[in-house]
């Protein structure tokens, strides 16, 4: 499987009065690396949109292992975990870039939607989409 990497450094407004990060800002990192991980793969999001393809969230967890700190460099790691017809479950790794410390994991699913939500089968719609999708997992 392809795990692809994004890097980011934690901003101070990201964290709370310890200088930890703040818990929801995980789940802001999931959707960074969701969205450069589908652009690594040439197709953003907003040109999905524009298809009529929609990847509404359908559920999204973490569990938290090791605090990241204001100012560390973190690398996200994120890939494809299941892909079924009309959705997909990615999962998630956020460490530190240069301790390598595993802070947190957590998943996401999605469905696959038409701009009215009503799912639709990426295999028949964006067949393209499906298959890059489907090597990722290789």
């Amino acid at each position: 499987m392809i795990k692809y990497e994004t890097k980011m450094r934690v901003e101070y407004y990201e964290t709370d009065a310890m200088g930890i990060v703040h818990h929801s800002n995980y789940i802001r990192y999931f959707e960074t690396a969701r969205t450069e991980l589908f652009r690594s793969m040439g197709y953003s999001y907003d040109e999905m949109e524009k298809s009529g393809i929609y990847m509404p969230v359908l559920s999204v967890d973490a569990e938290f292992r090791t605090p990241a700190v204001y100012d560390e460099m973190l690398s996200v790691f994120c890939w494809v975990e299941k892909l079924k017809g009309a959705s997909i479950e990615l999962r998630y790794e956020v460490r530190g870039t240069e301790s390598g410390q595993l802070h947190v994991t957590g998943s996401s699913s999605h469905g696959f939607t038409t701009p009215d939500l009503k799912p639709m089968r990426l295999k028949k719609e964006a067949p393209e989409i499906y298959e890059a999708l489907k090597s990722a997992m290789e």
